[in-house]
């Protein structure tokens, strides 16, 4: 089979429909997903029928209901095809009511709050507009999946996907608002697209279970970096070992077969890093395809011993792994709304969402940080090509340029020729790289998206685009309110723009950085302007309980008061978990494995210092007494890591967990390699 044909093989797509369905039902169903018109719950039956036929042609016995619950992975139940006939047989069927609704047991999902334990009700409701698909583990068990959203017994939002498509109908309502007020023809729904980047390490899998540390957390506590890690900068873009790159092609292959658009693969820069990029999609799709993709690159790696690693920071001191979002604008007219266009109508509409993205997020900058908080993301923000927790926007040279133009209503330079005049003048042409990249803005100007960089490696990109989403609708209406309010008072249009966009730029161009967010300049620049700093995770979704966010997920039907609150919970109670449990993994590995042999290595130079008595020993002596020292000193930081973790503070168990490793690291620099008990950094950065 070929490639051609291999796509979307596993998928139950519009061209498998329309094999399996009468035409008037894949009609139907086609509508619900390209257009958002209403299911009709009438073709349910034939639909499950479909499905079920062609999943048991691929061999599956089982379907299920896949979705995204709170604890930020994937979820699924099974169900077989095959029921009793009372005869002595069995009978396969599928019926539209189980492809539609299902039930798993909600009671031991993360909630937050709105269900209580012993209310164990939850519903899974299908999501027609991401396809069905079909999964297939290493030993060949294939299984029906079918996307659906999670909620509980009232209605609430237990999941991402809810949020998420709630967001997306905001965005739309105000995307077709900004149509119809700039005449831009076109009847297609409008949409958010999304192409998420996605690191990631691989280590062999024999390293990786001799490491508790990594199995158990996700990162090492400890570790050491050898004498050549990233500084070369040789692992960046170089060859791809064979090893690596057949693991990269079967991951290709597998992803085609599912329908995700895998285009780009390479090395990352740090040693053992990786990077694969998909094309763009509507973002609901996406989103669901971003949470495959972290599966099957973890499936693929156990076929070549590897082990794929997904945690924002698993080694100190080199880059660690995000996710780059590149978040984008489909109008009505199925155009880029993010793509300057060529003519002064064009240029008035991109002016005009753009300066309401700057609005949205300098506004809502807090929001933005508590949806990529968490412990392990806090690891990574800050350095080593991750952006800082300053939320800024990076437009790049002439953007920049064009808008301090705007502000003014004059030119400021002569990289435009006349008077910024909305609906008027024209921007000068833009190509689609007019401008550099920026390695250290969150929120950058990419020639036709933007690319928000803080997201984590092992993060689901629907909170962020929920949020995305919203706040660009919410500046989006306000923007247009005050141009209608405007031109019901008899203002020309164009004046009206351009007044209120240069009122919005004077009002957030703060947010607005093209240079190192790095610097110690920068941070010091951020909060003359007022620009938070939020470098915690417990910092950041303090945002979620803010009356303005509150109020904004309300106003926009994205998530009520009780739905944020639980968000909030949630995300306080993974974090306060993963530290406690990355603290106790540390303590038993500090207590049980590096200090037996780091005490068995003091007492065996102490004893070389004694047999050493009729000669010159100094270096041995200084050796014996600086191993003895930390023998005793990493005593001592157990017995604090121990009162830290009694004592339940986040804050103390961190600062606990980093003098212990400190400790553990100097050790590990004298003992013998033979005589440690793990592996180190140099044995898991290279991979064959």
């Amino acid at each position: 089979m070929s490639i051609q044909e291999e796509f979307g093989s596993l998928v139950f797509n519009t061209k498998t429909m329309s094999k399996y369905l009468s035409h008037k039902t894949y009609e139907s169903l086609l509508a619900t997903m390209e257009n958002g018109t209403a299911l009709d719950a009438t073709i349910a039956d034939e639909v499950a029928s479909g499905m079920k036929t062609w999943a048991m042609e691929h061999g599956a016995t089982h379907f299920t209901h896949w979705f995204q619950p709170l604890n930020g992975t994937t979820a699924e139940k099974h169900d077989a095809f095959y029921n009793p006939d009372f005869k002595g047989g069995i009978v396969a069927s599928f019926s539209g009511k189980e492809l539609i609704q299902g039930e798993p047991d909600a009671s031991s999902f993360p909630s937050g709050g709105l269900r209580a334990t012993f209310e164990a009700r939850g519903y899974t409701a299908w999501d027609p507009t991401s396809p069905a698909f079909i999964k297939v583990n290493n030993d060949g068990v294939a299984v029906l999946c079918i996307p659906t959203m999670f909620y509980g017994y009232h209605g609430e939002a237990l999941d991402k996907k809810i949020p998420l498509l709630r967001a997306q109908v905001a965005l739309a309502k105000q995307i077709n608002r900004v149509a119809k007020l700039f005449g831009v023809p076109g009847d297609k729904r409008p949409f958010a697209t999304l192409g998420p980047e996605q690191e990631y390490f691989l280590v062999d899998a024999e390293v990786y279970r001799q490491r508790p540390d990594l199995v158990q957390t996700g990162r090492t506590l400890f570790g050491v970096r050898p004498a050549r890690h990233q500084q070369l900068e040789d692992h960046y873009f170089g060859k791809i070992k064979n090893r690596v790159l057949s693991f990269m092609a079967e991951v290709d292959k597998e992803l085609w077969k599912l329908g995700v658009p895998a285009k780009t693969r390479h090395n990352e820069v740090s040693p053992a890093q990786f990077e694969l990029a998909p094309v763009f999609e509507e973002q609901n799709l996406s989103s669901d395809h971003n949470m495959l993709t972290m599966e099957v690159l973890q499936t693929v790696a156990e076929r070549y011993g590897l082990v794929c690693l997904l945690h924002e920071k698993p080694f100190d001191g080199v880059n660690g792994s995000g996710k780059h979002n590149n978040w984008s604008i489909t109008g009505p007219d199925g155009k880029n709304w993010l793509s300057p266009g060529k003519t002064p109508h064009e240029n008035a509409q991109f002016l005009t969402v753009l300066v309401s993205i700057i609005k949205g997020v300098d506004t809502y900058a807090p929001l933005l940080r508590a949806t990529v908080a968490s412990a392990g993301n806090d690891h990574r923000l800050g350095a080593n090509e991750a952006p800082p927790a300053i939320i800024s926007i990076f437009l790049g040279e002439q953007l920049t340029d064009i808008i301090n133009q705007l502000e003014k209503g004059k030119p400021t330079s002569t990289k435009s020729g006349s008077t910024m005049e909305i609906g008027v003048s024209m921007l000068p042409p833009l190509p689609k790289d007019a401008t550099d990249r920026n390695r250290t803005s969150p929120f950058a100007f990419t020639g036709n998206k933007f690319e928000f960089r803080a997201v984590g490696s092992e993060q689901n990109c629907a909170t962020t685009n929920t949020a995305l989403n919203t706040i660009v609708a919410w500046a989006l209406d306000d923007v247009l309110n005050q141009i209608e309010a405007l031109t019901s008072k008899g203002s020309d249009f164009n004046s009206a723009v351009q007044s209120v966009l240069q009122k919005e730029i004077k009002d957030h161009k703060r947010v607005l950085f093209d240079g190192n967010g790095y610097s110690g300049d920068w941070e010091a620049e951020a909060a003359k302007r007022g620009l938070p700093n939020l470098k915690t995770t417990p910092e950041a979704i303090e945002a979620y309980r803010d009356p303005k966010v509150i109020e904004l997920y309300k106003k926009y039907s994205v998530l009520s008061e009780v739905e944020l609150e639980s968000r909030y919970v949630i995300e306080k109670e993974k974090y306060e978990t993963m530290i406690a449990l990355e603290a106790n993994c540390a303590l038993m590995m500090a207590k049980t494995m590096y200090l037996p042999e780091c005490i068995s290595y003091a007492a065996e130079l102490a004893d070389s210092c004694a047999s050493l008595t009729d000669y010159v020993h100094t270096g041995v002596s200084a050796l014996a007494k600086s191993a003895a020292e930390n023998v005793e000193k990493l005593t001592q930081e157990i017995d604090k890591l121990e009162k830290a973790i009694d004592s339940g503070d986040s804050a103390a168990e961190l600062a606990g967990m980093k003098d212990v490793r400190s400790v553990v690291d100097a050790l590990e620099r004298i003992v013998p390699d033979s005589q440690w008990p793990v592996p180190g950094y140099g044995e898991m950065f290279f991979v064959g």
